[in-house]
Order: structure tokens, then sequence, then C-alpha cells
């Protein structure tokens, strides 16, 4: 067995110049302009590592509590007048930031791959989306929170109107594994509906998020509307929620529950995105060749370090052989390695603990009677946290890497007697994120797709069908979270909603010249006459005339 990989090294063992600097555009004097945007005053710095390596990249300051208020008061402050401005306004910036962020995309691939060992592909992928996601957000988003007429309390008699004010500060605290996208996913929408926010990325990541911050204020955002704190998440992210007015975070359950408690304490909302232990299901007619492909994008996209990517495989009997040796076939054609090109499948992991965490998992699986069928080692000669894509058979349904999530290029493969045992294992799991079916029937895998308790499920596809319908929401059931990204709800999210309801008749209650026994027996009158028609609608709508349009239209 190969030893534990040593902690990170110290600063003064990494501080030379290294392979970095030559094979990227990451200069020094680059990395401290990044860091100079954070008001830090604690004196505390924390050092970034490149896990390709482990070679020093840089320090950025470790905020403590007093920077975090400061870092509020200020996004408050500035907020006020953002919040005023013409929405459309809002929106041409965010808009100017999607071309300025594919302007820029050299630099901002390099400072991705630097800071979370992802391969070069794999960049361009989370680089692609974000200026999607602008663009959406600046297109559809002033619909999504625009004013709503709502039906009135007496039609005719009065009005109802429904407005959506920004809610104030939000703060973002976003992960490691995706920090571009992630960290887009909700500074944009939160920052489009007229809100100021804090980001806190996580301390391996902190220059992507420096790097966003600042394209957004060259797009012309006002200072201080978007504003970063970097440093540990123990001091930072509690002083955070403490002062915000909403709370955006993606990482671990563990982590999601301890955000959501101090949020229900301080009275404020939040939106989670939380683990997962997602499932994907090989039904009996499916094409197993195109199967095994798109298995292999979506356990195996950024290392496993994805939120999306499944880890859990079913197959139905008369399918598992074949798909098992297309799935293992396909998986050893995936490339690992650390290069600044476009040469690797794979990247790295993240940092030591995560390669514990995977090697771990892989070690209790075969205890318990697995067989890796690929993979399975740690390789050091690529890269110190490089780990191969795995693929195991046979796990033991109590094995660590069947109830919890791995994070890691590791994907169990199971057969199951028949569609419904299928969805009876994809649902065995406390968290429901993301789940994937194929078959050749799209209309019956739509009507899997639904059986299965996940916020996305796609069919055909691992992930891009759900994540990438920017209009439609996604998140997670149970323990993958709380609230949506994405679609009018991910704007939303980060409003308050409220409604105007005004009468043209002044005051609505009982008339004082009017019998009031009359009065009654009118008024119920009304209302079971109103309730007989809005049945006979509900009637039609259901019977006739939705028979035609099902007809007409159709629908899978």
């Amino acid at each position: 067995m190969i030893p534990p990989t040593s902690a990170s090294p110290s600063a003064s063992e990494t501080s030379r110049p290294t392979a970095l600097a030559s094979a990227t555009s990451l200069s020094p004097d680059r990395l401290v302009e990044l860091a100079d945007r954070v008001d830090g005053k604690s004196g505390e710095s924390l050092d970034v590592f490149a896990p390709a390596t482990t070679e020093r990249i840089g320090s950025v300051p470790a905020c403590d509590e007093t920077d975090v208020a400061t870092a509020v008061d200020r996004a408050r402050e500035a907020g006020a007048a953002w919040a005023d401005r013409p929405i459309d306004e809002r929106a041409a910036v965010i808009d100017r930031a999607a071309d300025l962020l594919l302007a820029e995309r050299s630099a901002l691939l390099d400072l991705l791959q630097a800071e979370t060992g992802k391969s070069r592909r794999t960049a361009v992928e989370e680089l692609f989306e974000v200026p999607l996601a602008c663009e959406y957000a600046a297109r559809k988003g002033p619909d999504a929170i625009a004013e709503d007429r709502r039906n009135a309390a007496v039609p005719g008699l009065s009005t109802a109107t429904v407005t959506y004010e920004p809610v104030g500060v939000v703060g973002v605290i976003s992960p490691w594994n995706y920090p571009l996208t992630l960290s887009v996913a909700d500074v944009v929408p939160a920052l489009l509906a007229g809100n100021a926010v804090v980001l806190k990325p996580d301390e391996k990541t902190p220059y992507t998020a420096l790097a966003l911050a600042e394209i957004l204020e060259t797009a012309g955002l006002p200072e201080d509307v978007l504003t970063v704190v970097t440093g540990e998440g123990p001091t930072v992210g509690p002083a955070l929620i403490d002062r915000v007015d909403h709370v955006a975070f993606t990482g671990s359950t563990e982590t999601g529950r301890i955000v959501a408690e101090r949020a229900g304490r301080n009275l404020i909302d939040c939106s989670l995105e939380l683990g997962g232990n997602n499932p994907l299901v090989v039904l009996d007619d499916a094409d197993i060749e195109a199967a095994a492909r798109g298995a292999v994008q979506v356990c195996f996209a950024n290392a496993g370090q994805l939120c999306l990517a499944a880890e859990r495989i079913y197959v139905v009997e008369s399918a598992y052989d074949a798909f098992l040796d297309a799935f293992v076939r396909e998986t050893e054609r995936l490339t690992l390695g650390t290069g600044y090109d476009y040469d690797d499948d794979l990247g790295s992991l993240i940092d030591a603990d995560q390669l514990d965490r995977v090697r771990s998992h892989v070690d209790d699986a075969r205890e318990r009677g697995a067989t890796v069928e690929t993979g399975g080692r740690h390789r050091p000669d690529i890269g110190p946290y490089c780990f191969e894509p795995t693929v195991l058979t046979g796990v033991d349904p109590d094995a660590t890497v069947a109830c919890e999530e791995t994070f890691g290029p590791v994907v169990s493969v199971t057969p199951v007697p028949d569609v419904d045992a299928a969805v009876a294992a994809a649902n065995d799991s406390p968290y429901g994120l993301n789940a994937s079916v194929w078959t050749a029937d799209r209309k019956r895998g739509a009507a899997v797709a639904r059986r299965i308790d996940c916020g996305t499920v796609s069919v055909n596809d691992g992930f891009l069908t759900g994540w990438g319908a920017r209009d439609a929401p996604m998140g997670g059931f149970g323990d993958s979270g709380i609230g949506r990204r994405n679609g009018p709800e991910g704007v939303r999210r980060f409003t308050e909603s409220r409604t105007v309801g005004v009468s043209r008749i002044g005051p609505f209650t009982f008339p004082d010249r009017i019998p009031t026994g009359w009065f009654v027996r009118g008024a119920f009158a009304a209302t079971t006459a109103g309730r007989r028609l809005s049945k006979a609608g509900r009637r039609l709508k259901n019977g006739t005339v939705g028979r035609l349009k099902r007809g007409v239209f159709g629908r899978e």
C-alpha cells in the first residue's frame, strides 16, 4: 500500500521560483494585486498552495470578525444606491462582465488550474458556463422580479400587486471545487436583484473569487457593492452569517446544517446546495455504448469532485455485463495529469485530506469484499494528490462508499433485477441532488425520472440537461440542500415579496346601512355561485380542452 501523502509544505519550503510561474500567466505581482483587494486588518495571512505540485502560490489576508463587520457595513452603505438603480442598468453591468470573463479566459483558466488542480479541459467547462449564467441573469432576471399583478380580493373593486425588493446584503460562501461557477451562481443573481454581496471563498481558492470581483467592478459595478473576505471558515463564516440578510452556501451537508442553524437563530433566509451520493440508472433497453460514455463523463468530471457527479450506478441485470465491460473500457481510456494543456482528462484532488477520504472509501469497500475493476490507486508519480478513476463492483450496501459522498473519482456498479428495483436503490439515500436515467425510450425515461427523489434528473445525459437549463430551478431534496439556483427561483430567493392591495371603493367592511342578515345571505349566495362557475371552468379545462391540447401538442 502506498504510504499516506504528507501535509502541504511550509511557505519557507515553497517560496522559491517554481514551475508554476513559467507554465502560467500568474506572476507574483498579479497575485499580490488581487490579494490587496481584501481589506484585512488582522495582520494574519493564509498561504495558498497549488494541489498539482504543492507549490505555494501566494498568500491572502486572514480576516477576523472585525474585518467581516467592516466589509458588511461598507457593502450595506454602497448597496443602497445600487438598489435604487434601474434594473436594466444592473443587468447591463452583468452583461458586460460576461464579455470581460471571456476576454480574460486565458488568465482565468490558469488561475482555476493553479488553485484547484483540475485539468485544463475541466477548467474550460467551468469557465464556459459562467458567461451563460451572466447572460441568462441579464436577459431573463428582470422579468423574474418585475411587478406582478395577481388576482384581487374582489375583482373589479380592488387590485393586488406583488413587488420584489432586495433583501439587503447577501453573504455568499463558495466552495473550492468550482470556485468561479459556483460563486457566479449566487453572486450574479443577488446583484441583479439589487443586493450588495459579501463573498467568502474557500481558503484554498481565494484568488478566483478576487478576480471575479475585479471583473465585475471593471464592468461597472460600484465599489463595495461586492466585497471579498478571505480567511478560515470557522472564523469568517459565523461572523458573516450574523451580519447579512441572506446567506447562500455551497458545501458539505455537515457544514450546511451549521449554517442553517445559525441563519435560523438570526431569522434570515438561506439557500444551501449540499452533498450528494448521486445515482445513475441504466435500463434494459439502453444504448450501452452511449450510456457507458455518458457515465464516464458524469462520474469522473473534475476527478469526481463535482456535486452532481454520479457515485452509484444501478444496471438492470440483462444489460449489466455489457454495460460493465463498456464502462470499464471507457474509464481505462481516461488520462490523468497535471499539465496546463489539453492532454489530460482528469487532474488532481484538492489536497491531502481529500486524498485520504477517497483512499479510505476504496479501502473500506475492498475490506468488505468489493472488487476493483479498474483504478483504485494513488498516483504520486503524476501528482501528489492524484488518484486513478476507479470502478468498484460487489460493494456492500453498508460500505462507506455506498452510503456517503466520496467526492472523488470512485463509482460502484451494481446489478438490479428490474426498473422498480433500480428506482428503489436510487432512492435508498438521504441525499437527493442529481440523478440520470439511460434508456432508448425517452417517454419511459421521463416516467422513471419522475420517480427518483432528486432535484434534477437527466434522461440520456449525466447532468448538463438539468444544470444547463438556466431557466429551470436546480437544487436538492433531503440532505442535499434548501432552495433553488437557476431560473426565476434563483433570482427571487434574494428578494422579499411585498403585496400591495388597493381598494377602489374604500374600506371593505360590513355595510352599516344595509340589514346585516340580507347582506350576509347575498354574500354567501355570490360566493356559492362563484365556486360553481370556478368548478365548471376547471372541469372544462381538465376535460375536453385538456384532451384537445394533449392530442394536438403531445407530451413526453
